[in-house]
């Protein structure tokens, strides 16, 4: 693709198919794998959090080494595809085989198959997802047409997810009725249904990057300068605002994954009667349909009338007033779902438009540190953002699995007798109440840093950005 040839409607959405296939896997794994092991297979909660955080520590060295090997790779498909292809192949394979356990596995078994797999998990999918975000630059041209394109893919990516968020609960129970045994109880059921839907995920998650591969085209100029290791990890300390935003990245998806853990224990041990899978899955249903309309509808209304900066203090807001809200109704009798609505809405849709303004912000930031550093660092820059957003679901499964285990709620607690009347019969009060503080009040406390963080260390206004962006097309332009 020539420079200024204009990047085609079909490219886009290629482009953005990639995002909803990558974000169905990922929301998969980040919502459901502590419950899968933990609820369904009776792994024990503290060995799943250490796991799942020690597979994000891991990552810390994984990901900015994927971005020297993928700045280092010379094909004639270009740098970028290669690597996403054959970490879509590999990720997909061990997605299904996780969500796949042995049944004949012992607990110790369990909990050694939890960790391979899950660290696999991680490393297939930071060989796919750091090519992903870092190729924006071969195939576009700079300044709206990056951003545009950013803004779809992540909106794409919320869809992605919001698919997942929606339809697990609903397509597990169908899936595992039909190929379960017709005398297996409702756990077994659950567990068989996560097989089948995870091979359905993995299998459309293949078809879009395909597509993505196929109808992107990299620009032959299109080069990336490679750096050590140490060097990376330096040039990330370097750029205060690449730092500025990753901090902040991982205080609002702690808090938002730490809730996403545990909103399907609330609906189980707490909310309590024999319906809450439909409960679940029509707060679900609500919550992602408001996230993907905050990212499609809200967030371009807001930006007409507001900069980026003050949206993202709104969004800071409403998250931490719907946290609020849901506190003090899990404190009332209340018994219909359509209550939750409201806390839901703000929560989901601050949340949607969080994730497309912090994007917006880290590739902001590219600029920023070519002038101050003096090198364009995109695939440090999105490595980095791969290894904060998977840390942020490592610490919220972590703090998740420590509720889980000292509020004692698993399937195992529950009396066969209380399933069929209200599954919270078995839940005591002091349990209830350390599972709803857990998943607000803990949220409210990152939003809060999250605000002052960000009015203490981040400079780059949309004013400051246009200055950077002609500050650095007059340094491009230059002899």
């Amino acid at each position: 693709m020539e420079q200024n040839q204009k990047l085609s409607g079909k490219s886009k959405l290629s482009y953005a198919l990639g995002a909803v296939g990558k974000d169905m896997v990922y929301m998969l794994s980040a919502s459901y794998v502590l419950y899968y092991f933990q609820d369904l297979l009776g792994v024990d909660a503290i060995a799943m959090g250490v796991i799942l955080l020690a597979a994000r520590i891991f990552d810390a060295f994984n990901d900015p080494i994927m971005g020297t090997i993928v700045a280092k790779t010379r094909t004639r498909w270009g740098k970028f595809r290669p690597w996403l292809m054959i970490g879509t192949l590999t990720n997909a394979v061990v997605l299904y085989l996780m969500f796949a356990a042995p049944p004949s596995l012992d607990a110790k078994g369990l909990v050694a198959y939890a960790a391979i797999f899950y660290i696999l998990w991680g490393v297939t999918y930071t060989m796919m997802d750091i090519p992903y975000w870092s190729m924006i630059p071969a195939f576009t041209q700079g300044g709206r047409e990056r951003e545009n394109l950013t803004t779809l893919a992540r909106t794409a990516a919320g869809v992605g997810a919001a698919i997942i968020t929606v339809a697990t609960m609903m397509a597990v129970p169908w899936l595992g009725g039909l190929f379960a045994s017709a005398d297996a109880g409702e756990k077994l059921i659950e567990v068989e249904g996560f097989k089948w839907f995870s091979l359905i995920v993995a299998v459309l998650f293949v078809v879009f990057i395909t597509l993505t591969c196929v109808n992107i085209k990299e620009k032959s100029t299109a080069e990336m300068k490679t750096a050590s290791v140490k060097e990376m990890f330096r040039a990330l300390i370097q750029n205060d605002q690449a730092m500025t935003v990753t901090v902040a990245i991982v205080l609002i998806n702690c808090a938002v994954y730490i809730t996403s853990n545990l909103v399907i224990y609330f609906f189980k041990y707490d909310f309590g009667t024999t319906g809450w899978n439909g409960a679940y899955v029509l707060f679900n249903t609500f919550g992602g349909a408001v996230q993907v309309l905050s990212m499609m509808l809200f967030y371009p209304l807001l930006r007409k009338k507001f900069t980026s900066l003050q949206i993202f203090y709104i969004c800071l807001g409403m998250a931490a007033v719907g946290y609020l809200v849901l506190l003090g109704l899990a404190f009332t009798n209340m018994s219909s779902v359509f209550l939750l609505f409201i806390p839901g809405f703000c929560i989901f849709a601050a949340n949607g438009m969080l994730t497309v303004i912090t994007t917006v912000f880290l590739a902001n930031t590219v600029d920023y540190g070519e002038l101050k550093n003096g090198r364009r660092d995109e695939s440090v820059i999105f490595s980095m953002q791969t290894f904060v957003v998977k840390l942020a679901s490592g610490i919220a499964i972590m703090a998740a699995s420590i509720c889980l285990k000292i509020n004692k709620l698993s399937d195992e607690a529950i009396t066969e007798e209380a399933k069929k009347i209200d599954w919270s019969l078995n839940v005591s009060a002091a349990a209830k109440t350390g599972l709803r503080m857990t998943m607000t009040v803990i949220p409210i406390i990152g939003l809060i840093i999250a605000f002052f963080w960000f009015r203490k260390k981040f400079i780059l206004t949309d004013q400051k950005v246009e200055e950077i962006a002609q500050e650095v097309k007059a340094l491009h332009e230059a002899p």
